[in-house]
């Protein structure tokens, strides 16, 4: 240690610059603020010398407090000062003229800026395509609600082809008038302009995941109007030429990216045809599936520098061939799970960085009584720089959704294709509510242009009357795509997947997270929110485990964690990040949590260290990235979607631990906890301990959460419970486990009904059933590829039982 202080000292007094303070891949000092009810980060671009980007309010078409930032190669952010804010996410590189446009900003090859007013154009820009006709003058821009200019890269004569629906557009401007709204991506190639929303007004899309929402469509630059080519929520339009336009516009493909209630959708006009082909991909979160279209921010493709496109899409990171749909249709594949809430990324220096939306104060639609009335502070995102190794380590990766959904399909249909290349346990639920046995082909295959697929039956499937089958998926199989076709009409049917990655975590944490407390060890904890005011500090009411407070704390932006003499703030965290009190049941079969909804589930227990918790009322639910909420239960922690994108139904776990945690929070981009043992080691960098010594907080990114154990527990709805006959149990979480043994037992002889929830939505499917002797235990290990949303059980006569599940 004394070396490497000597050494920082030398190279200090020589004149070389110190790398600033950072965790984990964030950079304190570089997050971001406005004034407003969020602040993302909805575009980051390398270009003239460093690397540029542009922050949004949530709905502000005519500009805000947000502002273009440079971060140079020392890693200094300077805000330029012809910011005029707004709800920008668009960028395109300009090669004919060296320009990048980001925002309403055109930026020289030198960082010169120019400003694009929002009285000239109006609206919250999300795109940048090239001009069909004259690519080297003029390029598109697109806004979220339909306004759409052409704009001269030289002169930024701004003229207006489709005013923009809300932004007081004049009366006699044409309007696209499409379905949907909340724009996303827009390209152009093979003779058209394509543009997607990922949105829906009204009441029921702020509820409903599945109603009728988004739109993709494309238009010639001529026709008096756009072409809808589906009905269905996009996100990315893109293609090889990426940020800077199609190169080969006549022979690159188009592809899109979005997904409906069912499974992602990736869409790719062939530039042979010009006609669209839809595939589906598995989701790995639920957290973005909002018919609204706010939770998905800006989900992309981009050139990161590495052999294979980087594609973000419903939690997922993505290997994306750059030949795809031309050279290959295989290779969309999988590399890990993340919790970040992702606008914007890119390469530079030898790193991937993201640009995420971090703390908002406004919870938009995403309040439950769980988290309680917090103070949420400043909206505020960070930058997160991750090595390029780290990709692939983040999350195991769930592969999740449907082909059909309680749908009638006429006899030989088949299904859509889905991928499950990259999963290496695969499951299909297959289920169907007609009234005579159907049969359903089980395909694999290649996929290729006109038709040139090739598929072969690889099993044939038999549904009894009204029945359901489950089928474990040949992973190893080197034909990525799969497909069903029923040999009859079927009324009802569903096919559901559930596919993991497997986890080879363990039960260790990462070193990271040494010096966390443990059951019993002596350590301090607190109540943190983030301030605001423009003070860009975080609170902490520090205390012990018996809720003696040890007094009231900040900490900067340069981490240091400074004990302050304000009692009225101390007041004001007291009462506004208070913990709320029985979120939570604990009883010897498990972990008993009751929704808004009035509606009970049950969680793992994740050990005995739990059972008696060192601070008594611990934080269980609070939002740490934007829309979406982590959510705490006897050791494990979950990633919770928002109500109106599935809410607990659709929970995930992340990872198990042993940890007395106490409270979290989001703070410039980093996740906070409080909840430190007294002996904490002082080489942990993640420890920032205050400047008195009494009391200190662990701080990394909320991704550094996958490092803290593989999920598991034990726990289920019965524990010699008394059992009403034909009464199904609460749901017990099945989702996200990796082994699973289940112990059934009962006081007299006794059916019970294994059912399990096979999409999230209360599609119930009875799975087996089990005779049980007068006192037997019985005791199964379930298949590894079997997975589903949740588990109940049902017992055909009244009785004492016990259903109990190990997750390892």
């Amino acid at each position: 240690m004394s070396f490497v202080i000597a050494a920082c000292l030398l190279a200090s007094s020589q004149g070389v610059p110190q790398e600033p303070v950072q965790l984990s891949g964030i950079y304190p000092h570089l997050a971001v603020y406005n004034s407003e009810d969020e602040c993302g980060i909805g575009g980051v671009v390398p270009w003239a010398g460093g690397l540029w980007m542009v922050t949004y309010a949530p709905h502000r078409p005519r500009g805000s407090t947000d502002k273009l930032y440079r971060v140079g190669a020392d890693l200094q952010l300077a805000a330029h000062p012809a910011s005029i804010g707004g709800t920008p996410a668009n960028r395109m590189i300009h090669e004919e003229s060296a320009q990048l446009f980001l925002g309403p900003y055109a930026i020289d090859e030198s960082g010169a800026v120019r400003v694009l007013p929002y009285a000239q154009m109006p609206g919250r820009p999300t795109g940048n395509a090239r001009h069909l006709t004259a690519p080297s003058d003029k390029l598109l821009y697109a806004t979220m609600e339909e306004g759409f200019y052409e704009v001269d890269v030289r002169s930024l004569a701004v003229t207006e082809l489709w005013a923009d629906v809300q932004a007081g557009a004049a009366v006699d401007g044409r309007q696209a008038a499409l379905p949907g709204y909340h724009g996303k991506g827009f390209y152009s190639g093979q003779g058209v302009y394509v543009y997607a929303n990922n949105g829906e007004y009204g009441a029921a899309a702020r509820r409903d995941p599945a109603v009728a929402s988004g739109v993709l469509a494309e238009w010639d630059g001529e026709a008096a109007n756009w072409t809808v080519v589906r009905r269905n929520q996009f996100t990315e339009v893109t293609g090889p030429g990426g940020l800077r336009g199609s190169a080969a516009p006549a022979t690159d493909p188009i592809w899109t990216v979005g997904w409906d209630h069912r499974s992602l959708l990736l869409g790719v006009r062939s530039a042979e045809t010009g006609a669209w082909r839809f595939v589906r991909l598995p989701k790995s979160s639920h957290a973005y599936d909002g018919a609204h279209g706010w939770n998905t921010e800006w989900p992309r493709i981009r050139d990161v520098g590495e052999r294979d496109l980087l594609m973000t899409m419903h939690g997922a990171l993505w290997r994306f061939p750059r030949g795809f749909g031309v050279d290959t249709w295989r290779g969309i594949v999988p590399r890990s799970n993340y919790l970040k809430v992702v606008g914007d990324f890119c390469g530079w220096g030898g790193r991937v960085v993201f640009g995420c939306d971090d703390h908002a104060r406004s919870a938009f639609l995403n309040q439950r009584r769980a988290k309680g009335k917090i103070a949420a502070g400043q909206s505020h995102s960070n930058l997160w720089f991750v090595e390029r190794d780290r990709l692939g380590r983040l999350g195991p990766a769930l592969g999740r959704g449907a082909v059909w959904l309680d749908e009638d399909v006429p006899a030989g249909q088949p299904s859509d294709p889905l991928s499950f290349e990259g999963f290496d346990l695969c499951g299909l639920h297959l289920h169907h509510q007609g009234e005579r046995e159907l049969t359903l082909s089980l395909e694999l295959g290649e996929l290729g242009e006109r038709g040139r697929d090739r598929w072969e039956e690889v099993q044939k499937v038999s549904l009894p009357p009204g029945g359901y089958r489950f089928v474990a998926l040949p992973a190893a199989d080197p034909r990525p795509w799969l497909r069903l076709v029923p040999s009859s009409a079927a009324r009802g049917l569903t096919a559901a997947f559930n596919f993991r990655q497997s986890d080879a975590r363990g039960a260790a944490p990462s070193a990271r997270f040494d010096g966390l407390a443990t059951s019993g060890e002596p350590c301090s904890g607190g109540l943190l929110r983030a301030r605001g005011g423009d003070l860009r500090t975080l609170s902490l009411l520090a205390c012990t485990p018996d809720g003696e407070e040890l007094g009231y704390y900040e900490l900067d932006g340069d981490l240091q964690l400074r004990r302050t003499d304000t009692p009225e703030v101390a007041k004001y965290t007291r009462e506004h990040a208070a913990i709320p009190r029985g979120v939570l049941q604990i009883d010897a079969a498990s972990v008993r949590y009751v929704d808004d909804d009035g509606r009970a589930w049950r969680l793992p227990r994740g050990g005995a260290g739990h059972d008696r918790p060192t601070f008594g009322a611990h934080r269980v639910d609070r939002e740490v990235v934007t829309e979406r909420d982590l959510f705490h239960a006897h050791g494990t922690f979950y990633e919770l979607p928002a109500d109106n994108a599935g809410g607990f139904q659709k929970v995930r776990p992340v990872a198990t631990h042993s940890f007395q945690v106490h409270d979290y929070c989001g703070y410039r981009g980093l996740l906070v906890l409080s909840g430190v043992a007294a002996a904490a080691p002082a080489d942990n960098p993640h420890v920032l301990r205050s400047d008195d010594g009494r009391c200190a907080v662990w701080a990394g990114a909320v991704d550094d959460l996958w490092e803290l154990g593989k999920p598991r527990g034990q726990g289920g709805p019965w524990l010699g419970a008394r059992v009403v006959a034909g009464a199904p149990s609460e749901p017990y979480l099945m989702t996200g486990y990796d082994r699973k043994e289940l112990r059934l037992s009962a006081d007299r002889d006794v059916t019970v009904t294994v059912q399990l929830d096979v999409s999230g939505d209360g599609h119930w499917c009875t799975f087996r059933r089990y005779r049980l002797s007068a006192e037997q235990q019985l005791v199964e290990e379930w298949p590894r590829e079997l997975s589903a949303y949740w588990v109940r059980f049902l017992a055909g006569s009244d009785c004492v039982a016990t259903a109990q599940l190990t997750y390892r």
